[in-house]
């Protein structure tokens, strides 16, 4: 394995409160949960944990409170060997919070909290950092600090990979712009416009300048463009606890790849075998696996 590469990570960061149950009820009623987790959880921050337990050198450029959850949030994330130097605590802001509620099927309901005044300012980001870096990551959720840091990547020639998820619609054109591997979920993918089917959009995205083009499809495994050919891997098959932070996962061991050079095919199988892994356990961390773990994984 060569020596690890700096990676940034820019996004959302939160505290998840987490209830398995057996089943959702068809109306609403009271539902005795069979487990209960607190766990940090976030798009950018769960794939900073994934890159950090693959044995990355990542650091996560985020936002929250100066209240007791940004207390929690930070400590889970420094335990897990993530840099949160620069995971700014503004004075009077919350926290993100999340209840999530997960059935025997591993499906779950998503309940986030997230200010809308927290501050959006971007000036106190470290962006000389960014040079020499192997990749930068980054979700939707900070739609300004995501455009300064792809900017600044773009121009030092560094990748850039975007979790693509569903709420920033109208702005994805810019983001692709400065985009080298844009990754969607499905539903991201159902509704951006310019195609009628998962390939035909993809071809959309494509043709906005983006290098790798994909989809995250579950239990259906991914599906890419690249260099003009399509590309498909099949989901591995384990026991669905939870698939809460799957797409983290993948978006975590996809970029570490990355960062190291391998092609964007080592790239998917080790972003699907990270993301099936997880699945086996509660919450969006528990699961995640080693380096070690994750080889011996793709080795079959």
């Amino acid at each position: 394995m060569p020596p690890p590469r700096r990676i940034i990570a820019i996004g959302h960061a939160a505290l998840d409160r987490i209830y398995r149950i057996s089943a959702f009820p068809p109306h609403p009623t009271k539902v005795r949960a069979l487990e209960h987790i607190e766990v940090g959880g976030g798009m950018a921050a769960n794939a900073s944990v994934a890159m950090a337990r693959l044995g990355g050198k990542v650091e996560l450029w985020s936002r929250v409170g100066d209240d007791s959850a940004g207390q929690i949030i930070r400590a889970g994330l420094k335990a897990e060997k993530v840099d949160v130097r620069y995971v700014q605590q503004f004075e009077d802001a919350r926290s993100s919070t999340s209840a999530i509620i997960v059935d025997d099927r591993g499906e779950r309901l998503i309940v986030n909290n997230r200010d809308t005044g927290m501050p959006s300012s971007t000036g106190w980001l470290p962006l000389e950092r960014i040079k020499g870096c192997g990749a930068v990551l980054g979700d939707i959720r900070w739609l300004e600090g995501l455009r300064t840091t792809f900017t600044h990547a773009r121009s030092a020639k560094v990748p850039t990979v975007l979790d693509a998820d569903l709420g920033a619609r109208e702005v994805l054109p810019e983001l692709l712009a400065l985009t080298d591997y844009a990754i969607f979920s499905q539903p991201a993918l159902g509704e951006f416009p310019g195609g009628t089917d998962e390939r035909s959009r993809l071809q959309a995205i494509a043709a906005l300048g983006v290098k790798h083009a994909g989809v995250t499809r579950g239990e259906r495994g991914y599906l890419w463009l690249e260099g003009g050919a399509f590309h498909e891997i099949a989901a591995p098959v384990v026991e669905v606890i939870d698939t809460t932070g799957a797409g983290d996962a993948f978006h975590g061991a996809f970029a570490l790849m990355l960062s190291e050079g391998c092609p964007s095919e080592v790239c998917a199988r080790a972003g699907a075998f990270a993301a099936a892994e997880k699945c086996t356990r509660l919450g969006g961390r528990a699961g995640l696996p080693t380096r070690k773990r994750l080889e011996a994984l793709m080795q079959g």
